[in-house]
């Protein structure tokens, strides 16, 4: 397993990492013993980086965590959490006083004194321009409750504002082969400023690893079923925004762009997530796994070799056909 820092924190970090949403909730049911199972699987195989939020199943990823942690006390994971999703989406909540109940709560839940890194959770647009927002994260740093933090945003426009502060550590953005306008404008971008890129969606909520089809179903609970109107929230978090039946068609091309141009015995979920990590600017890439199959091949591509400019040219080259018009202008 290859290693970066994490951006302005400083820390070594897995360049894969273990996304827990589905760990808590949204995803149809893990059990605790399953989740467990996944956090296991995934150290073992050299992951040190986990990302979770205090309202993943309400606290439970966090929970299972920190249990986690108390039976590895030297597991070495850095675990990262988000704020600010359990109010309503205005400005006027992202204040100290807010700040304070949500981090001591996420302390709780995690078991720990100190938070590695908090992230404020795709908060409203005029929050990244708000200088008292930052005051109040420097608060917090300043008081010990927290390490360092960042932002997870949906928006370009909104990481480039973030990267611009000069206390933001990190930057999580969904970034993959179906979404590459952070790949062109944030990375840079970020790079230039020594802040950390934390990918999320890497698969594109599973379109790209090549085994969804027309006949493919999920269950009720799973966000992949009730979020495609984006009803629930940012659409952009389900398939990455992208149309089902477009997005079956691009990923059978970038099934058949790994068969051609990927080193044998790589899966193209592996590939998906390899070809994240291997741009230079990117800090950790974090793929969700509900099961232990996933957990491990997960991170076996955080041991891809490069896989070269035509692999990259075709995964732009699908991007220009099928997907740049309608997800380009959008985030």
């Amino acid at each position: 397993m290859q290693t970066r820092t994490l951006g302005r924190t400083g820390r070594q970090v897995s360049v894969v990492g273990l996304g827990t949403w589905q760990l808590g909730a949204d995803w149809g049911e893990v059990s605790e013993d399953d989740a467990r199972a996944v956090l296991e699987a995934s150290v073992e195989h050299g992951v040190t980086f986990f990302d979770t939020a205090d309202v993943y199943g309400d606290g439970r990823s966090e929970k299972v965590i920190g249990r986690f942690l108390v039976d590895h006390p030297d597991a070495g994971v850095t675990v990262a959490t988000k704020m600010g999703r359990r109010v309503d989406q205005v400005p006027e909540n992202y204040v100290l006083e807010h700040f304070r109940a949500w981090t001591d709560r996420s302390r709780r839940n995690l078991g720990v004194d100190t938070l590695d890194l908090v992230q404020l959770h795709c908060p409203p647009t005029a929050v990244y321009s708000d200088d008292a927002v930052f005051d109040a994260l420097d608060t917090l740093v300043a008081d010990g409750a927290i390490a360092a933090y960042g932002v997870s945003v949906e928006r370009v426009d909104e990481a480039l504002t973030a990267i611009a502060r000069p206390h933001v550590a990190t930057v999580q953005i969904i970034a993959n082969a179906f979404r590459l306008k952070p790949v062109e404008e944030v990375f840079p971008a970020a790079a230039a400023a020594g802040v950390g890129i934390i990918v999320r969606v890497p698969l594109a909520s599973g379109l790209l690893s090549g085994k969804y089809d027309e006949s493919t179903t999920f269950a009720a609970d799973d966000h992949r079923t009730y979020n495609r109107d984006g009803s629930a929230f940012d659409i952009g978090e389900t398939f990455s925004g992208v149309d089902w039946s477009t997005g079956l068609r691009a990923a059978g091309e970038f099934t058949r762009l790994v068969e051609a141009e990927a080193p044998a015995d790589i899966t193209p979920a592996q590939a998906a997530v390899a070809w994240l990590w291997q741009h230079p600017e990117v800090s950790t890439v974090i793929p969700g796994a509900r099961n232990v199959a996933q957990a491990t091949g997960n991170a076996a591509a955080g041991s891809v070799p490069e896989l070269g400019p035509a692999f990259d040219e075709g995964v732009r080259r699908i991007y220009d056909t099928h997907l740049r018009e309608a997800i380009q202008p959008r985030w």
